[in-house]
């Protein structure tokens, strides 16, 4: 009997010993304000965090992407709240350091393909609120970093140390909030949007030539993976002259509008970020790109020429151009280069084919491209890759002819020029010719 009033009242100890423990341990942990993180999610959403820190058919912000530079290439880190391959252990002001200022815990600089000069103008309370999500908001996975693939002395990380004291701007602090749409246009496109990184030109030091509206080299197109990423200044020819404000709106929502089509990298950040992001900041994205001057003030808009279309419908034109655009394009982009909105993009008077880096057009020729996925338009039509069907010379029949018609005026394209393109292309293109439907869903 006092056996067993022993054993129960140890029992009761050990009970009320764990429940003290509990209690105190519940009482020690931190409370997770979800608001902060809540908001901290759409943040990283518009600072499209998952697409360069998710390898493909990796686990979300993994990391393990790669990232060629001219140097070599680079892998993106592991930033999930895991302790040991992750940030887990970073504080939040850690956590600022590698953000704002490119530096990781360790001290080490990151390189650059880390758009910390964009992220320089992220505000500290929406630094505060990143930090919430990726240690209260993302699965930890231990997913391990991989080392970088640059040969030495190139590999070496103190130089990076040089360049951002050189390159990178101050940090932004907190100041009086101002939500009028230009103010928070121009936050969301040179901070947390880093467009910049894409979309300026690069100087020697690979560093953006500018990183923001005080030079009109800011937002006039650069070249990444192989396309060039278009000007988005107001450029009536190759930039976003002829585009109002409810353009840009419906092509960062659905990928898609009367004058364009996102492709390439463009079409991961429709698919990960902007389709995600409040019809509010999209238009005030949208009323910040519209006030960017032209890079070439003066320069009259293209206007319509049916010249073109006439000719090809009457069979008159027999150029080789013209044959290859009838036999490969004319089904989709019809006869008058007009398209389908929203469906086949129209190539009159188009931007991308009136660059004057034809790079992007004969890579979409040579690999296809696939509209992206978004919650307002599901169905992707996609163009397929014409690379294994055509010659170099073919392409640079087909593309010139594109560049010249039904108003278009931009140089023509070389069979050199497709060849040079062609070498960037990945053996397995994207959507292979006749092997895949014109949409899915």
């Amino acid at each position: 009997m006092i056996k067993h009033y022993f054993i129960a009242a140890c029992a009761a100890v050990m009970s009320l010993s764990a429940f003290t423990a509990a209690a105190q341990g519940t009482t020690a942990a931190p409370s997770v304000d979800q608001q902060l993180v809540q908001r901290g999610e759409y943040l990283a959403k518009a600072g499209d965090c998952v697409a360069c820190h998710t390898a493909k058919g990796g686990k979300p912000f993994a990391g393990g992407l790669a990232i060629a530079t001219p140097i070599g290439t680079v892998y993106s880190s592991n930033i999930t709240p895991d302790k040991e391959q992750g940030i887990g252990s970073y504080s939040e002001a850690d956590f600022d350091q590698a953000l704002r200022h490119g530096i990781r815990k360790d001290g080490a600089s990151l390189y650059p393909a880390m758009p910390y000069p964009s992220y320089a103008k992220v505000k500290p309370a929406d630094v505060k609120a990143l930090y919430a999500y990726f240690m209260n908001g993302v699965q930890a996975d231990p997913t391990p970093n991989r080392g970088v693939d640059i040969t030495w002395p190139l590999s070496m990380r103190w130089p990076l140390s040089i360049w951002r004291k050189v390159f990178a701007p101050a940090v932004a602090v907190d100041g009086p909030e101002d939500n009028s749409p230009l103010v928070r246009g121009q936050y969301l496109v040179e901070g947390l949007g880093h467009c910049g990184a894409c979309h300026t030109p690069r100087g020697v030091g690979m560093q953006e030539k500018a990183l923001s509206n005080d030079s009109s080299a800011f937002l006039s197109g650069g070249v990444i993976d192989g396309y060039l990423a278009n000007n988005l200044r107001g450029d009536a020819r190759d930039g976003l002259g002829n585009w109002s404000e409810a353009d840009i709106v419906a092509f960062l929502k659905t990928g898609r509008n009367s004058h364009s089509a996102a492709f390439g990298g463009m079409a991961d950040v429709v698919a990960n970020s902007t389709q995600y992001m409040t019809e509010q900041d999209l238009a005030a994205m949208a009323t910040y790109l519209k006030s960017l001057k032209p890079v070439k003030e003066g320069t009259a808009a293209l206007a319509y020429d049916d010249k073109t279309h006439q000719a090809l419908r009457k069979g008159s034109d027999q150029s080789p151009g013209a044959m290859a655009f009838l036999n490969n394009c004319a089904a989709c982009h019809r006869s008058s280069g007009k398209g389908y909105d929203e469906t086949f993009p129209t190539l009159a008077l188009s931007p991308t084919v009136n660059a004057e880096n034809p790079a992007s057009l004969i890579r979409i020729v040579l690999e296809g491209a696939e509209m992206p996925w978004t919650h307002k338009a599901p169905t992707q039509f996609a163009m397929p890759a014409f690379g294994s069907r055509l010659s170099d010379q073919e392409v640079a029949d087909v593309v010139t002819f594109i560049r010249s018609s039904w108003g278009n005026q931009a140089s023509s394209v070389s069979a050199s020029d497709v060849a040079k393109v062609r070498k960037q292309v990945p053996e397995k293109k994207t959507v292979e010719a006749g092997s895949a439907p014109l949409a899915k869903q």
